[in-house]
Formats: structure tokens, C-alpha cells, sequence
């Protein structure tokens, strides 16, 4: 049985409109160097019995009631809370929110990508925080610390994956099992085409935006991102150019197909069998549990390959986490909401078990709290989309291997126009790996950092 959605919403759509906000949001407040503004959120007052009235935004959407039934679970416990659940467009309406300081929400559901761009807005949470640190998968919990302070409460995890068409490449005699690094893949992929001249294997992305939240995965599962442990800008350096040269050998010798996620040329390719292999988020899973037609029950998943024999396989790509904004009205409450769903059995079980949204579990991402991630006791069922393969098993080992210090620089977002840009014209073939990293680093200097 497919999963069902009665609203599906790709993560495209919302990152797609992530970025529209960061252009439109105004938040040139929000500039490099600022630091966190917010007063700390202590943890003795988390000690009283929570009472009284919060308001909460999370997305629209499937996510938005599949949260509205994880917060019964908290209201059922602690029936002296009132919680206002709102459905909003968060990444349009947020940014503008905080600044103005006018109908304020205490509490939301954020992008990682986003998170930085709006910390000196939020809560300092890192009191609260302490005691689970320990518990939370260390990419997030870097993605959630700005100036040494937590300014979110982590929730999900997305692991990089290998989607792949298991009958073609079968068919092609390529066996899975064996890629364990990129230039294996690329071997495979040369294979494939050998047998089905028509096929590009390998997916290339044609957005902008996600194409720079893609390549940000190549290059943490390789311990790399755009900014290092001391601030300064690490764009052109080896994790970047070892994957922009990859892609650009897959776009050299034909192996790829440029196509923009789940659209109309990328879903049509997988369909057909000529788009192959997809190197992405977990959150892929959507599509052929939703979108896909001809090849639904046909994909698997594996572990990302690795860039070097026995390096890590897997990075990170996306994700979200809640915040607790400076102006809200009740913060503490908030907090104790967040609690419950990301570091409780009961909340995140509700959060990613049986509902009547999902009936077989949330399945397009994992909780980033690691006593969760347990590969004997999956909080989603098997997927039919996936031929009935165990998605959790394989999710939860690729989680496990995600390199920490991360971190994402406020000005993440507005890189695209130069980063996120540059790569596109590498894809079509009218830049160098090496143009585009040493163009775009000038130019996030310059127009996003300012001098070194």
C-alpha cells in the first residue's frame, strides 16, 4: 500500500519559496557578523507545570496535521495548556514577523538553511539545550548553534541517499551492492548507457536553489561547507572542486540528465528508465510514493558512495528545526511543546509513527535525537513504492555516518544568486569547476561578507 498525502507538498515548493523569502524578507538586519540578540531561555522555570496559551505556526500542508495530532499528545498530558495551531507559509511570513515584532508567534517550524539568517531574533536556548546535547546527531546540532548559542530546538534529520532504478540496472548487470564510491558510479553509469543508449543516468540538478543545498551534501559527507570553524569563507577548497569535477565529468561524457526535481523532463525520465540513478535527500522518497507512475515500486535505496574508498556515506541535505522567537509571549511554554515532540518517545513517535495522514509512518526523514534511531525499532513501516524495502534501516545507518561541525552562514540563501548560479553554468557546460569556485567565492566576498 502507498503512503497517501491529502496534501502533498514537495520540498522543493518550500525551498523554492525559502529563497523568494530571503530576497523579499528584508532581512539585511541580519548581516554577517551580527550575533545572537536574544536573552537566554533558562531552564529553571522548565521545572513548573506548564499552563496557559501558546500560539504555534508550522507549514501548511501534510506536515502541518500531522503535527496538529502529535500536539494532542502533549495537550492530553498537560490539559491546563492551551496551544493555537496556525497553518502559515513560515519562510514567507517569519522573516518580516521578527522584524516587525507584530503578531509574533511563540514558536515555529524553520528551515536549517534559513536558521541563521534570522538568529538575533530568537531565544537563546542553549540552558535548555545542554542536557540533551549529547543524544542529538552532531550535524544538527552544529546547524542549530550561531555564535556558540542554540538558537533552535533540532528536529529532523536527512540523510543522503542513492535512489536507484533497481530493474535497469539489473537489466544493465550492474550490481548495487558494489558502489561504494563515486567513481564507481560513474563506471555503473557508463554500463547502463552501454546497454540503453538513450539513457543520461545520473541526475543533475537544474534549480539553483537546490542545487546549492545538493552540492552543501557532497560536500559535508566529505567533512567540508561553505564556511569554516573560524568564520572565513571555505567555498574554494577540495570538497567543493572533487564534486563540481565529478558533475562535471557526468555532464562531459552524456551520463547525466539536467532536469529541476520533480518536475515535468526529471519525473518523465525516471518514469521511462532513462534517469537512473538519484544521489539525494531521503526526502526523494516522495516521489515515488506520489509523483512516479510507470516506475513506482521499482526504486530502492542505498548509502550515498563515498568520495574516498572507506570515507564516510552519507551527508546531509535539508532539514528543519522549531524556534522560539525574542517577542514571544510564551516561550517557555513553547519550549516545553518542543520538548515533548523531539525528545520524548511519546512526542516523536507521534510525530513519525501511525497516523491518519501517513498510515505507515512518516518516512521522508528521520528525528535527529539519536535515542530514537534505533535500526530494531522503525518508527515508519516498509514502503511499496520502494518494492517494500526497509527505508528506516537504511536511513538510520546513513544518519549514523553524517559528519558534525557543521555549521550555515546567514547569508546562505542569498549565495545562490552567485554560488547557486555559477554551477548552473557549469552544467550547461560554459564554466570550469574551477571558474565557478573561484568566481563565486570573489563574489560571496565581496557582495555577502565583506572584506577579509
Amino acid at each position: 500500500m502507498t503512503t497517501p498525502l491529502s496534501h502533498p507538498l514537495s520540498r522543493r515548493t518550500l525551498f523554492r519559496g525559502a529563497g523568494a523569502a530571503l530576497v523579499a524578507g528584508g532581512l539585511g538586519a541580519c548581516a554577517p557578523g551580527n550575533t545572537t540578540g536574544a536573552d537566554p531561555l533558562p531552564s529553571s522555570s522548565a521545572t513548573k507545570p506548564p499552563s496557559g496559551e501558546l500560539t504555534i505556526w508550522d507549514r501548511t500542508g501534510d506536515l502541518y496535521k500531522v503535527f496538529d495530532k502529535a500536539i494532542a499528545s502533549f495537550t492530553a498530558k498537560y490539559p491546563q495548556v492551551k496551544v493555537n495551531h496556525v497553518a502559515v507559509d513560515i519562510n514567507a511570513k517569519l522573516p518580516a514577523t521578527l522584524i516587525s515584532g507584530a503578531g509574533v508567534p511563540d514558536g515555529a517550524f524553520y528551515d536549517d538553511a534559513l536558521l541563521t539568517g534570522v538568529a538575533p531574533h530568537l531565544h537563546d536556548l542553549s540552558q535548555l539545550i545542554e542536557q540533551y546535547k549529547p543524544d542529538i546527531a552532531p550535524y544538527k546540532l552544529g546547524v542549530v548553534t550561531v555564535d556558540g548559542k542554540v538558537v533552535a530546538v533540532p528536529w529532523d534529520l536527512d540523510p543522503g541517499l542513492l535512489f536507484y532504478r533497481e530493474d535497469i540496472v539489473t537489466q544493465a548487470g550492474v550490481d548495487p551492492t558494489k558502489l561504494a564510491t563515486y567513481d564507481d558510479l560513474l563506471g555503473a553509469a557508463r554500463t547502463v548507457r552501454d546497454k540503453f543508449p538513450a539513457a543520461k543516468p545520473i541526475h543533475l540538478e537544474n534549480d539553483q536553489f537546490l542545487a546549492q543545498l545538493w552540492i552543501d551534501m557532497f560536500a559535508n559527507q566529505q567533512g567540508g561547507a561553505m564556511v569554516g570553524a573560524d568564520g572565513k569563507l571555505a567555498l574554494d577548497s577540495d570538497p567543493y572542486r572533487k564534486t563540481l569535477t565529478w558533475l562535471d565529468t557526468v555532464r562531459a561524457q552524456g551520463l547525466g540528465t539536467l532536469a529541476k526535481y520533480t518536475q515535468p523532463t526529471d519525473l518523465q525520465t525516471q518514469d521511462n528508465g532513462t534517469q537512473v540513478f538519484v544521489p539525494w535527500a531521503q526526502w526523494f522518497v516522495f516521489a515515488p510514493q506520489q509523483l512516479l507512475k510507470a516506475s513506482k515500486g521499482k526504486w530502492r535505496a542505498t548509502a550515498l558512495p563515498a568520495w574516498e574508498a572507506g570515507g564516510a556515506r552519507a551527508g546531509v541535505m535539508g532539514g528543519s528545526s522549531f524556534v522560539i522567537p525574542a517577542k514571544a509571549k510564551n516561550p517557555e511554554l513553547a519550549w516545553r511543546l518542543y520538548e515533548h515532540l523531539v525528545f520524548s518517545k511519546e512526542g516523536y513517535t507521534a510525530v513519525y509513527g501511525k497516523n491518519d495522514v501517513y498510515p505507515r509512518g512518516l518516512n521522508t526523514s528521520i528525528p535527529s535525537y539519536l535515542p530514537a534511531l534505533d535500526p530494531a525499532a522503525p518508527l515508519f513501516e516498509t514502503i511499496d513504492a520502494l518494492g517494500g524495502q526497509d527505508l528506516w534501516k537504511v536511513a538510520v545507518e546513513a544518519g549514523k555516518q553524517v559528519p558534525g561541525g557543521y555549521t550555515i552562514p546567514t547569508w546562505w540563501g542569498k549565495a545562490v544568486d552567485y554560488f547557486g548560479v555559477n554551477v548552473q553554468k557549469m552544467l550547461a557546460g560554459r564554466m570550469s569547476p574551477d571558474e565557478v569556485l573561484k568566481t563565486s567565492a570573489s563574489q560571496i566576498q565581496k557582495n555577502l561578507m565583506g572584506p577579509n
